[in-house]
């Protein structure tokens, strides 16, 4: 066989199945373009390289599987560096090939020229330097090997020019790139671990993203419900357990339920499963679950005492765990343990907005999940829309949510969104953003109108930085710098100049029916929600402190009332 770089990129995509990629052309990576324009493999022109690399992250996180993105060199390269940082802090397996200047020019600053080896070193899983044509037999496959084996995450591919230019011929194909299983489990640690479970008479499961990513959402119901031990979810993994089950507690950390960060100080028995203990999740680490013993499972070993001391730990795939674990857990009630959290919850009562405040975004996020399908698409953007839907909108299933969690990139929602419907032709997908967040991608409206894909965004729009307004309320002393916008944007006109239906809710109008009206209408459409510039995300906690310091809010008292406990 015989053919040129660039043409056997595009083949070794073909072999790996991918069917649609991401991306922005330009002169060093036009070779590959004119083999692209020769394939079954369907190209998304974005209008950024962020865009690009944000809706690879949409099909990717939806779906578990390596999704790919083409940009250009330079600029090309530097704009998607935030899409590639993303998918290194929430384990997403992307993989972006780049078009390089030739080979003869590396090192001289030529035009567009950037050390892109270098620069994503620190931000990816593996980067490569393709220096010849059959450096690629060898560094596709072995980049979807790496991009979802062990802790999933970003690859890079250089590629210059001439290297996409120059012919190759060979005889044989290499095999496609597979995930590739680790080492299995210690028997006798699984054991220890059954053991300690078992003999727990306050257990609690902590729950994140690597239950989602390892698929193992199953297993953990059988868990729970066998073991009849209570579960918190990371921001990550919301999803992995039916939000409305008795024995799930909601989501820890910063912006949790006020019960469920109290019954955190109670448990004697965390089980961390796929998680990193970060410090969203965990407030004061040394303050973290202070009676608890800890087991500690994830597929990445370097996360195991690293932030928190384990007692017992195992590094390796849940599903390689489970497998081991779950028939050694024995049934019980924990009828205590129940009544001790019922207690504690009836102490500390969930926010509910009151009945006449229709309009707040929890009560509006309520309505919203109870009009759609339960394995809708969610994505969101990065501030206070993002905390009231991780709070209010209720996860069932897994991959329903798709949030930028680790490195909180404003300007996610709307490029995962049509990643994700991409992926996804036959579920409903939904952006949920904030104005703040929407300017950030919003040249992604072309694409999306373009592509004419069934996507609804919601926006709430303060018309300002709402959660950094809202910590500067609370704790820089209501110096309102750089945090609220001077003019006024009519998204809901905007998105119908970029060729997008769009509708402006008034005081009077009701989400349910709008939204019922855009499902029964094909293509995309943006809900402008004008919400107040004052409302806050209740509760959360300040930085450095624990997470039973929570501000909140308490509307119980006939007026709204900051309270600390």
């Amino acid at each position: 066989m015989k053919m040129n770089g660039a043409e056997l990129i595009i083949a070794l995509l073909e072999r790996q199945g991918i069917e649609i990629v991401t991306g922005i052309l330009g002169g060093a990576n036009l070779p590959l373009y004119k083999a692209l324009a020769q394939s079954s493999i369907q190209h998304v022109l974005a209008r950024h390289e962020q865009g690009a690399g944000f809706m690879a992250h949409g099909m990717a996180r939806s779906t578990g599987r390596p999704a790919v993105c083409f940009v250009t060199s330079g600029p090309g390269v530097t704009n998607v560096l935030t899409a590639v940082t993303d998918a290194k802090m929430d384990s997403v397996p992307i993989i972006v090939i780049c078009g390089q200047v030739p080979t003869a020019f590396l090192g001289t600053d030529a035009f567009q020229e950037i050390n892109t080896l270098e620069l994503c070193k620190p931000i990816t899983k593996k980067s490569y330097l393709a220096t010849k044509a059959r450096d690629l037999l060898m560094v596709i496959p072995e980049a979807f090997s790496i991009a979802q084996s062990g802790r999933q995450g970003p690859v890079v591919i250089d590629v210059p020019k001439d290297v996409q230019l120059a012919d190759i011929e060979f005889e044989v194909w290499p095999d496609s790139g597979q995930k590739t299983a680790g080492a299995a489990p210690d028997k006798d640690k699984i054991k220890q671990i059954a053991r300690a479970i078992n003999q727990a008479g306050r257990p609690l499961i902590y729950a994140g993203g690597g239950v989602i990513a390892s698929g193992t959402h199953n297993e953990l119901y059988e868990l729970a419900k066998t073991g009849n031990i209570p579960l918190v979810s990371t921001l990550m993994g919301l999803g992995c357990f039916p939000a409305r089950d008795p024995l799930f507690l909601g989501m820890l950390g910063m912006h949790g339920l006020r019960a469920t960060n109290n019954i955190l100080d109670e448990t004697d028995l965390l089980i961390a499963l796929g998680v990193r203990f970060d410090d969203r999740a965990t407030g004061k680490v040394k303050e973290f679950c202070p009676q608890a013993k800890i087991i500690h499972i994830d597929i990445d070993e370097r996360e195991i005492d690293k932030i928190k001391k384990a007692d017992l730990a195992v590094a390796g795939d849940l599903k390689a765990v489970f497998r081991q674990l779950l028939p050694l857990i024995q049934a019980q009630e924990r009828y205590l343990w129940t009544k001790e959290i019922s207690e504690i919850q009836c102490r500390f009562p969930e926010f509910i907005p009151e009945k006449n405040d229709a309009r707040h975004p929890l009560a509006l996020l309520k309505q919203i999940n109870s009009s759609l399908p339960a394995n809708t698409i969610v994505t969101t953007d990065v501030g206070q829309h993002q905390m009231w839907t991780a709070q209010g909108y209720g996860f069932s299933k897994p991959r329903t949510l798709l949030t930028s969690g680790g490195l909180g990139t404003m300007g996610f929602g709307l490029p995962a969104a049509i990643g994700a419907a991409l992926a996804n032709p036959d579920k409903n997908i939904l952006c949920i953003s904030g104005d703040g967040s929407l300017y950030m991608n919003i040249q992604e409206l072309v694409t999306l109108a373009e592509l004419d894909l069934n996507i609804t965004i919601i926006l709430f729009n303060n018309n300002q930085l709402g959660l950094v307004r809202q910590q500067q309320e609370l704790f820089y002393d209501k110096i309102y710098a750089a945090s609220c916008f001077e003019k006024q944007m009519d998204f809901a006109v905007l998105a119908e100049a970029f060729g997008i239906k769009a509708v402006k809710l008034t005081e009077a109008d009701d989400v349910t029916a709008v939204l019922k009206q855009a499902g029964k209408e094909s293509g995309p459409m943006l809900i402008e929600i004008p919400i107040s510039g004052t409302e806050n995300v209740y509760p959360i906690v300040a930085p450095g402190k624990a997470n039973r310091e929570m501000v909140f809010e308490d509307s119980a008292l006939g007026e709204r009332k900051v309270l600390t406990f």
